[in-house]
């Protein structure tokens, strides 16, 4: 009997079958982001399925933006294990990845053997205006949920400031939030949410005690490492060996997502050890910017290149896939590590007052930090060209504003089209997708035409 996580709903819990076919299809059209993909979850499951309530999909959030890696496949991680365990938790975590690994992969091998990754432009163009009005539309449909109060309203407010003009890590931004709501709580001041109730886990769940939570972290541990013995025992290239323990590494301390580590990545892949040339991290960031799934899959682009010209012995395009999937086992597994481990504590301090307090002030700075997203996506989304300008240096305050001259007036009328059908005539997410996919697709062969 599956475990109803929807107090709104008590009838709503899904079937196994049920849950592999709705993350096969999200892990397929997850296209925009941490903000997008985020928002394309909660409106597929909560909203639409209603399988969690909006209270357990939040309490999920919050507790994926603490952790280092790609927090939108922790989430569905997280979310597969509320309803089925350890093995819905599995299955909901690979198919977020697995559909765009394929796709970076496939336009890894493109890339290195043609040269060219200016044909993807047309092929996705009409998607990311899709992307962006749903995730305008996630925005505001958390923001009227979850901004109750003065007090969470400001919170979202002072992390969206310190994300959009001063830059500010985000971990520091969220642990911030949560400091602040911790401390509100304690003090006994306004409250920071209606009340959280303590409900059940996923099903089988026992309250974990602690030689079982660092049994379960040993065993996620060695799953996550045991490529290193494969490497050993089968005599792979130095070059290999040497990509999966940089990107182990680089796992552990990747908070805020893609852009936080990539201009490391690209310094240490460049320039110590030779590589990649210099700009074709940007390429690769293309390469991923295209497809759906985490922005971090931009690593195992770097991997394929890795191993399709240093893995000597295997072939290049097999060494490629290799040195491609190795880096996204470093990268991935560490999640399914995190959510196995930790989720069960979480859940069981669920219904701790001081906890709550933290975890919702982490919700409002979530609302701004998706809005951040959403507004920095949407530039561009709509406009060709975006500069970044110092309005006090020696303080860090900036922003991104447009060039306006460049404004693209398709990209503009397909998101607006999008809006339009999802606020107004409350079409689905995949009929709205498909459709400004498929007018993206045709406007862009007229104009190459």
């Amino acid at each position: 009997m599956q475990n109803t996580l929807n107090d709104q709903n008590p009838g709503a819990a899904p079937s196994f079958r049920e849950l592999v076919a709705v993350f096969a299809r999200i892990g397929a059209l997850s296209f925009g982001g941490p903000a997008g993909q985020i928002g394309m979850m909660h409106k597929t499951l909560v909203e639409e399925r209603r399988w969690l309530s909006e209270e357990r999909f939040l309490h999920a959030l919050n507790y994926c933006m603490l952790l280092p890696g790609p927090e939108a496949q922790q989430l569905a991680t997280y979310i597969g294990w509320l309803l089925f365990g350890v093995r819905g938790g599995i299955v909901s975590g690979l198919l977020f990845v697995l559909p765009g690994l394929a796709i970076i992969l496939g336009l890894s091998a493109a890339y290195v053997l043609y040269q060219d990754a200016t044909w993807l432009a047309g092929l996705f163009f009409g998607l990311k205006a899709a992307v962006l009005a749903i995730v305008v539309e996630a925005v505001i449909r958390l923001g009227r949920r979850t901004l109750k109060t003065t007090f969470l309203r400001g919170v979202a407010a002072v992390a969206f400031i310190a994300l959009f003009f001063f830059s500010l890590p985000f971990p520091l931004v969220v642990f911030a939030a949560g400091l602040a709501g911790y401390l509100m709580t304690r003090a006994g001041g306004q409250q920071t949410q209606d009340g959280v109730a303590k409900g059940d886990g996923p099903p089988g769940a026992k309250t974990p005690g602690v030689a079982r939570t660092i049994a379960t972290l040993v065993f996620w541990i060695l799953v996550w490492q045991s490529p290193v013995l494969a490497l050993w025992a089968f005599g792979a290239p130095e070059s290999l060996s040497s990509l999966f323990a940089f990107f182990s590494k680089m796992a552990l301390v990747t908070f805020g997502g893609a852009y936080a580590v990539l201009a490391y990545v690209a310094q240490v892949a460049v320039a110590d050890y030779g590589w990649l040339k210099p700009g074709e991290m940007l390429d690769g960031l293309a390469l991923a910017e295209t497809t759906p799934g985490p922005l971090v899959l931009v690593l195992s682009f770097v991997g394929f290149l890795v191993g399709f010209r240093e893995a000597s012995g295997l072939g290049p395009v097999t060494g490629g896939i290799i040195g491609g999937l190795l880096v996204a086992w470093a990268t991935f597994v560490p999640s399914f590590v995190f959510i196995f481990a930790g989720a069960p504590l979480i859940e069981r301090l669920r219904g701790n007052a001081l906890l709550s307090g933290a975890l919702s002030a982490i919700t409002a700075a979530v609302v701004g930090v998706i809005l951040n997203l959403a507004i920095w996506f949407g530039l561009h989304v709509l406009f060709r060209e975006v500069r970044h300008v110092d309005l006090f240096a020696l303080a860090g305050f900036g922003l991104s504003v447009p060039v306006w001259s460049s404004l693209d007036p398709i990209a503009l009328v397909l998101f607006a089209a999008s809006s339009v059908m999802l606020f107004v005539l409350k079409l689905g997410m995949v009929p709205v997708l498909a459709i400004s996919a498929a007018a993206g697709f045709l406007a862009q062969i007229v104009l190459i035409q």
